[in-house]
């Protein structure tokens, strides 16, 4: 079940991924209204470019998840999430279902018209059916007389199916599973700045086993009815309420985390300074430019987990500040300086500059109490090791063989190809699936270039790698696929 929870919030990543364009696109169009006082036909057409791509993310959805959670990342699976999707949504239109029914289109439970083109619940339900259709069907062969549809055709057609199917029991459920997840998502909304500092707490705690994207599309997208990043983008919504799940992130990421990693620096022995110093740097850029935190996160989650515990402590605490002075601004991929700047102009904004100042307390605590726990308990961070071994990041730093050499060692590390069933990757990490993890040398992938490895089960394991995980993950797959 774990395995299956932590491949899925990997896949929902994916989509994820897109929302850094619309943006984008949003954030040149406010600029061009705030500058000419009123929009006119540029701004227009421009805003709604970035628009549409957040009234897609359902589709979206369906897409990603379709693929993450296939066997392959395939055309016809996602191609089956698109039909089963548009199927879903097209037949639950509100004048469909008052045509079954028998009743007044006014009468129909308004949660229907929430299964339109954006609703991501219904994207991952689909994504999950397309992916197990894919997995149980796409080298099925039927008799001759049917064997144009054999394979991968046949899995765009299980997936048509099985979406009636799905569409008939949402007709009957998904009123009350839209009024469930509206009252959940009315309950954290009720606790005000309580809820936000309790969601900052809990998304910190479920790094270490990749569930944090799952919770964050409650609070981020239209699963329970809260839609934060959507509603900021598009401008809809309540200023100083509007953003708050995202708002007390930035001081964290851009200061907290850098801060951190200086303490890290401070306490390291004084020979090791030199050999953690870059990882340090890279990691602090990674996470004040684009709110890429992993780098530095892992590099004491494992090894020092009261550090990790205070951090999600302090990053609950930065959610329930801002949150509490309605300071906010929002992002659209993470917490970083660049979306920090690209949501000033938006008009759900608010006081948004009071959020670096809060950076600059966030940078002192957390300077001051890491290297506090640091050295009063004597953990063991980075260039606090007991017995360090000699790296190969020069060697897997150099030519152009980088990603070449530091693959091969990580598959090597993962106790060869032979023990590795899946490969994927998030937008810092490798997450695998392996015949048995205990084979797995984490020295040996360390010396390779990676921040740190995680493992859950006997057969789930992650390899942390930072911001170019894409490259690592191609041409790991290229040297399998040998």
């Amino acid at each position: 079940m774990l395995g299956f929870l932590q491949k899925l919030g990997r896949s929902l990543m994916l989509p994820v991924a897109i929302l850094p364009a619309a943006a984008i696109i949003i954030g040149i169009a406010n600029t061009m209204i705030a500058i000419q006082e009123k929009p006119n036909a540029v701004s227009s057409f421009i805003l709604n470019a970035g628009v549409s791509i957040l009234g897609l993310m359902g589709v979206l959805f369906a897409v990603g998840t379709a693929l993450g959670m296939a066997k392959k990342n395939d055309g016809a699976v996602a191609l089956a999430a698109v039909v089963g999707f548009f199927m879903v949504s097209t037949i639950l239109k509100p004048v469909n279902v008052a045509l079954y029914l028998g009743i007044d289109v006014a009468k129909v439970n308004p949660g229907f018209e929430k299964l339109d083109n954006s609703n991501v619940f219904v994207g991952i339900l689909v994504g999950l059916i397309a992916a197990y259709m894919y997995n149980r069907f796409s080298e099925t062969e039927l008799p001759m007389a049917l064997s144009f549809f054999s394979g991968k055709r046949l899995v765009p057609i299980m997936t048509a199916f099985a979406s009636m199917l799905l569409a008939f029991i949402l007709l009957f459920i998904w009123p009350i599973v839209f009024s469930g997840l509206v009252n959940f998502g009315e309950m954290i909304l009720g606790l005000g700045p309580v809820g936000a500092g309790l969601y900052g707490f809990f998304n910190r705690l479920l790094i270490p086993v990749g569930l944090h994207h799952a919770l964050n599309s409650v609070f981020w997208f239209d699963v329970a009815n809260v839609n934060d990043i959507i509603n900021f983008q598009k401008g809809h919504g309540t200023e100083g309420i509007t953003g708050r799940y995202m708002a007390g992130f930035f001081p964290v990421m851009m200061f907290g985390m850098p801060a951190a990693a200086l303490a890290m620096y401070h306490t390291a022995k004084t020979d090791q300074k030199k050999r953690v110093a870059g990882l340090l740097l890279a990691g602090s850029v990674s996470a004040f430019f684009v709110g890429i935190t992993e780098p530095i996160e892992f590099a004491f989650m494992f090894v020092a987990p009261v550090l990790f515990v205070i951090h999600a402590v302090l990053t609950g605490l930065s959610m329930f500040i801002a949150a509490s002075f309605q300071w906010t601004a929002g992002f659209s991929f993470s917490a970083g300086l660049i979306d920090f700047i690209l949501s000033l102009l938006n008009p759900m904004a608010h006081q948004p500059m009071m959020l670096m100042i809060q950076g600059v307390v966030f940078f002192v605590l957390y300077y001051v109490i890491f290297r506090a726990a640091i050295q009063f308990f004597d953990l063991k961070t980075l260039g606090r090791e007991d017995n360090v071994t000699e790296s190969m990041s020069e060697e897997v730093a150099a030519g152009e063989g980088k990603y070449s050499a530091m693959a091969h060692h990580i598959i090597d590390g993962l106790g060869g190809e032979d023990n590795i069933v899946t490969l994927a990757n998030c937008a810092t990490r490798l997450r695998l699936e392996v015949k048995d993890n205990s084979m797995i040398d984490d020295d040996k992938i360390k010396q390779a270039g990676a921040v740190g490895v995680a493992k859950s089960g006997r057969t789930q394991a992650q390899v942390i790698i930072g911001t170019h995980v894409q490259q690592v993950a191609d041409e790991v797959e290229r040297q399998l696929e040998y």
